[in-house]
Parts: structure tokens; C-alpha cells; sequence
């Protein structure tokens, strides 16, 4: 039975890690992704034909 456990606690803690990692990296997505289209838009002008 303890065996089972500590399984159980490994796998717990390994996905809790990763869902912490993956919304890190999603923020940060997010961020650089607003960033560049603040960019676009202070360019604006200078990108219409």
C-alpha cells in the first residue's frame, strides 16, 4: 500500500508542476503577444499602403 502512495504523491507533484509551468508560459504568451500588437498599432501608419 505505501508504494501506491508514493506514487500517488509523485504523480500529484509532477502535475502540479506542469500546470504551474504551462500557465507561466501562457502568461508570458499572452504578454509578448499584446506587446507586439502594441507595436503594430504605433506603427500604424507607417504599415497602410
Amino acid at each position: 500500500m505505501e508504494k501506491i502512495y508514493k506514487t500517488m504523491k509523485s504523480v500529484g507533484v509532477w502535475n502540479l508542476v506542469l500546470g504551474i509551468v504551462l500557465i507561466l508560459s501562457g502568461a508570458a504568451a499572452g504578454i509578448f503577444l499584446i506587446v507586439n500588437g502594441g507595436k503594430l498599432l504605433k506603427k500604424k501608419s507607417d504599415l497602410l499602403f
